[in-house]
C-alpha cells in the first residue's frame, strides 16, 4: 500500500483525504486491518464505487478483521440488504443498498436501530442520502485502474468528524509499524489498561512486536492549587517517560522491552513483545513462589544502585524522574475520602476531618520521605511482570509497565509485588519475601534494616488506602465494577499495615471514621464470573 496525497487540513471539523494504491488483495486486507483498528461503535463507512470496483471485498476484509477471524464467512447483504454481527469488540452492520427501491424501506428493516452503536458498512450509499450526513464517518470511494492492472485499486479515503482524527492516527501508526519492520505483520488487539492506552501484538512470521498506542493524557479538572490530580500525583503525560525508563532499565542488566521505533509527538511505539508468561497461576490466580522471589531479587539489585533522577529520551531530549514526594503521596490517600467513604454510604467528610486526615499521613510519612530515594516504578506487580525462562538471572523478570516511575521509597515497589491488588499473597509469603529482600540487601553500608521494615508498613497502608479509593472510583466513575471483588483483599492488607505499633493513631482514625467492606463468605473465590469481562491494570 502506498500513500499518494497528503492527509488533509487538521482543522477542528475539516474532513480528512488521503488516497492509497491497492496492488492486491493483500494490500486491500492490509488497509482493512489498519480501519478495523480505527474505528468505533456509531461510525458510518460509505463505500462507493463501480460495478466490480471491490467494495464488497474491502467490506469482506474489514468485517474479518473486525471479527479477528480471516476465514468468518461473509455473505453479501445484495438480497435481504443488510447483515448483522456480534463481534467481540464491535458490533456490526454491513448492508448493500443496491437493490433498494425508496429509503422509505429503511424503516421498514429498522436501520436506524440496526445501525445505532454500531460500526456501519454500507454499500452504494448514494441511494440514501442520509446516510452521508451521519457525522463520524468514512467515505471510501474505490476506482478501477485498467492502465496499472486488473488486480490494483485507486481508494480515496475522507474522514468526518471523529473518524477524521482516528483516520490521521491510523495513518502515523502504519508509517511507524512500516518504520519497525513489522509492515506485513498481524494486528491483534490486546487487553489493554484502565487509561487512554491501548495495546496491539504484531504477529510477523519470524518474531513478534508490541504497538503501544498512548495519545498524550488529557488534564483533568483542578483539585488542589490550581493543578489536576495527574499533576500532583505525576502521572505521565505522554509515552517520552516510557522510552527513558526502559533504556535506564536495560542499560543496567533488567529485561524492560527494547524500543523498536516511537513516535514521541503521536505517542506511539512499537517495542520487544516479551511474551505472556507471568508470575501467577491457577484459577483463581495465585503467585509462583520462585517467581516472586526473583522479582524480589530484581528490586534489591536496582535498589542497591545509584540511579540518576535524569535519563535520555533522545538526543535533544531528557526525562527529570518527579519526586514521589508529600504532595503526591497525600493527594493519594485522599482518594479514600473522596470515592471509597461515599462509595460505602458514609457521609461528606468534613474540612476539619480531611485536615486531621492529611496531618495524621504527614506525620506518618515523614520516615519514608527521608530515606535515600530510588527508582519507583510503581506499577511492580503480577500483571506487568513477565517470566523469561530462557534468559539468565536477574533478566529472567521481564518488567513492561513504568512509565509513572518516580523517585521515592524503596519499600513502595517491594509493596507494591508483596501485597498483591489482584492475588491473594499469604502473609507467610509476604513475610518471605520481605525477608528476602532484606538478606539480599542487608551488606549495603547505608541500609538500614529497621528503618526499611517501617518504612514497609507505612507504604503499605498508603497504597491499600489509595487503592481502595481506586477500586471504588473505577467501579463509580468510570462503569467497571469488576475491581469491586478486590477491595476485601486491599482492607485485609491495610489492616497488615495498620498494625505497625507508629501508625496507632491513624489507625484509630480509620477505626472511628471509615467503613469496612463487605466481605466475602468464607471459602468463595476471588475470580471473576466466567461472563465477566478481564480487568485492566491500572497505575496503583
Amino acid at each position: 500500500m502506498s500513500g499518494g496525497q497528503a492527509m488533509g487540513a487538521q482543522a477542528a471539523g475539516t474532513p480528512v483525504h488521503w488516497s492509497v494504491v491497492l496492488p492486491d488483495e493483500h494490500a486491500t486486507a492490509r488497509l482493512a486491518m489498519d480501519l478495523a483498528f480505527a474505528l468505533a461503535p456509531g461510525d458510518l463507512v460509505a463505500l462507493d464505487g463501480d460495478l466490480g470496483a471491490g467494495k464488497s471485498t474491502l467490506a469482506r476484509a474489514l468485517i474479518r478483521a473486525l471479527a479477528d477471524d480471516p476465514a468468518l464467512e461473509v455473505p453479501s447483504p445484495t438480497f435481504n440488504l443488510v447483515q448483522t454481527y456480534d463481534l467481540p469488540r464491535h458490533r456490526v452492520v454491513h448492508a448493500d443498498f443496491y437493490r433498494l427501491g425508496d429509503p422509505s424501506e429503511l424503516e421498514e428493516i429498522g436501520w436506524d436501530e440496526l445501525a445505532d452503536g454500531a460500526v456501519a458498512l454500507v454499500e452504494w450509499p448514494e441511494r440514501v442520502p442520509a446516510v452521508l450526513a451521519v457525522p463520524n464517518r468514512l467515505e471510501v470511494h474505490i476506482a478501477m485502474t485498467p492502465e496499472a492492472s486488473d488486480t490494483t485499486r485507486r481508494v480515496r479515503l475522507i474522514a468526518h468528524g471523529r473518524v477524521a482524527d482516528a483516520l490521521r492516527r491510523m495513518k502515523a501508526i502504519r508509517s511507524l509499524i512500516d518504520l519497525a519492520g513489522f509492515g506485513p505483520a498481524r494486528r491483534r488487539h490486546l487487553q489493554g489498561d484502565a487509561s487512554t492506552r491501548a495495546y496491539e501484538r504484531l504477529v510477523g512470521k519470524t518474531r513478534n512486536a508490541i504497538l503501544m498506542n498512548a495519545p498524550r493524557r488529557p488534564d483533568g479538572p483542578p483539585v488542589q492549587d490550581g493543578k489536576p490530580y495527574s499533576a500532583i500525583a505525576h502521572l505521565a503525560e505522554d509515552v517520552k517517560p516510557f522510552v527513558a525508563m526502559a533504556r535506564g532499565l536495560a542499560a543496567r542488566g533488567f529485561s524492560a522491552p527494547t524500543i523498536y521505533a516511537a513516535d514521541l509527538a503521536s505517542g506511539l511505539l512499537v517495542i520487544e513483545d516479551l511474551g505472556d508468561a507471568g508470575v501467577v497461576s491457577g484459577t483463581p490466580p495465585a503467585p509462583i513462589p520462585e517467581r516472586y522471589e526473583a522479582a524480589v531479587d530484581v528490586l534489591a539489585a536496582l535498589h542497591g544502585m545509584e540511579l540518576p533522577s535524569t535519563l535520555t529520551v533522545s538526543p535533544d531530549h531528557d526525562h527529570v524522574l518527579p519526586a514521589y514526594d508529600l504532595s503526591a503521596l497525600l493527594i493519594e490517600v485522599e482518594l479514600l475520602l473522596d470515592w471509597y467513604i461515599p462509595h460505602r454510604g458514609g457521609a461528606r467528610v468534613s474540612d476539619a476531618l480531611r485536615a486531621e486526615f492529611r496531618g495524621l499521613w504527614t506525620a506518618a510519612l515523614a520516615g519514608s520521605l527521608a530515606q535515600k530515594p530510588t527508582w519507583v516504578l510503581r506499577d511492580y506487580h503480577s500483571p506487568n511482570l513477565i517470566w523469561l525462562p530462557e534468559r539468565q538471572g536477574l533478566a529472567r523478570v521481564g518488567i513492561i509497565d513504568f512509565q509513572d516511575a518516580v523517585m521515592g521509597p524503596p519499600a513502595y515497589d517491594l509493596v507494591s509485588l508483596a501485597q498483591d491488588a489482584r492475588v491473594d499473597v499469604s502473609e507467610e509469603l509476604e513475610l518471605h519475601l520481605l525477608g528476602r529482600y532484606i538478606r539480599d540487601r542487608r551488606g549495603e553500608e547505608d541500609f538500614d534494616v529497621r528503618g526499611f521494615a517501617a518504612s514497609y508498613a507505612v507504604m503499605g497502608a498508603q497504597r491499600a488506602t489509595k487503592i481502595l479509593g481506586i477500586f471504588a472510583r473505577l467501579d463509580k466513575r468510570d462503569g467497571k465494577p469488576q475491581y469491586l471483588r478486590h477491595i476485601p483483599r486491599i482492607w485485609n492488607y491495610l489492616q497488615r499495615g495498620l498494625a505497625f505499633t507508629d501508625l496507632a493513631p491513624l489507625k484509630a482514625w480509620f477505626d472511628r471514621h471509615v467503613p469496612t467492606p463487605d466481605l466475602p463468605a468464607p471459602g468463595l473465590p476471588s475470580d471473576p464470573p466466567a461472563d465477566q469481562p478481564p480487568e485492566q491494570p491500572q497505575t496503583i
